[in-house]
């Protein structure tokens, strides 16, 4: 009975610790929370503390942390619509269509090359390569049930997509400053190289309000081809049942738009959103972070990174020396 007794306060004793460490971790999770939305961290500084969280202290809400990502994200990008006029977005749209067709084209099937010479796991090979085209984390949650794939695949292609973009982060803009691109180059480039929408968003607004302005509407231009891409991979993956999903997100973008060009009335509150959808965007950016953890970055695995880095550095650098040869400033 005296041992069921010590052993009985020793499990209390170890929950109660338990317990504390939990509730520590949330505590320090919620006050970055916080911070990441008040005006003086940046985008990519709250990449870094999320990262910090992953790895040192953790994530007491991973199992939301994907849905929650992907909510705000698309909430900021409708709300940095309201900041942004018709007729400019049209023309950048306009630009960057030719660039959109021949990089996803040249993407896809690059990736298809690379994974055969390296030998990687068909699905996952297809996944960084649709990631890499099109717009990250988005497209792979798009495609990836339409495939099949399993969570291990998954995990791999947006360990290797999300570890890319947080370098591109910080590369981006010191890159752009050092060769005096304009933003209206800068933003082209951004939609183009960078795969997630929450990235290229994040480094174009560091760069100026033009660089914003062509960067999302390229890039969300470019996300409308998971659409088309969809059909493909149920043709190439022989799954003709799977469903399709819109980003309708993206029409709200549109409206919002309409709205804060043709409408004096929003006009009033357009400023208002666009503050808080950048706050919302700068936390998107943190809980990206801090859903780095270790045991993501150890499930990528060294011949996908590799073919995520190199499918990166050629579409890079490719759009990088088209837009300087003929794009004006």
């Amino acid at each position: 009975m005296e041992e069921e007794i010590i052993k009985t306060d020793g499990e209390k004793s170890k929950k109660h610790f338990f317990d504390r460490s939990i509730t520590t971790r949330e505590v320090i999770f919620i006050l970055a929370v916080i911070l990441c939305l008040t005006p003086f961290i940046s985008p990519p500084v709250a990449l870094l503390i999320g990262l910090f969280i992953a790895l040192f202290v953790g994530h007491p809400y991973m199992h939301l942390n994907r849905k929650a990502t992907q909510i705000l994200l698309q909430f900021s990008v409708v709300g940095l619509g309201f900041g942004m006029n018709v007729t400019t977005a049209l023309r950048a749209g306009r630009q960057g269509i030719m660039f959109t067709v021949v990089s996803i084209t040249g993407t896809l099937i690059l990736g298809y090359i690379i994974g055969k010479i390296f030998k990687i796991e068909k699905k996952t090979s297809y996944l960084i390569s649709t990631g890499t085209a099109i717009c990250g984390g988005s497209a792979i949650a798009a495609v990836s049930p339409i495939i099949k794939a399993e969570e291990k695949q998954i995990s791999v292609a947006l360990g290797t997509v999300f570890i890319l973009n947080s370098i591109a982060l910080f590369l981006f803009p010191f890159i752009g400053h050092h060769l005096h691109l304009s933003q209206s180059q800068f933003g082209l480039w951004c939609a183009i190289a960078i795969h997630d929408t929450s990235s290229v968003v994040g480094a174009a607004s560091k760069f100026g309000p033009h660089a914003l302005e062509v960067a999302t509407t390229v890039k969300l231009a470019r996300a409308l081809w998971i659409i088309p891409v969809s059909f493909l991979s149920t043709f190439l993956f022989k799954n003709k049942n799977s469903k399709v999903k819109i980003p309708y997100f993206i029409g709200l973008f549109v409206v919002a738009m309409v709205l804060d060009t043709y409408v004096p009335f929003v006009k009033e509150f357009s400023s208002y959103i666009v503050t808080v959808a950048k706050a919302v965007l700068t936390l998107t950016l943190f809980l990206i972070g801090s859903g780095l953890s270790k045991k993501v970055l150890q499930s990528v695995g060294v011949k996908p990174l590799i073919q995520g880095v190199i499918l990166w550095i050629i579409i890079s650098t490719t759009s990088l020396w088209i837009i300087t040869s003929f794009v004006s400033q």
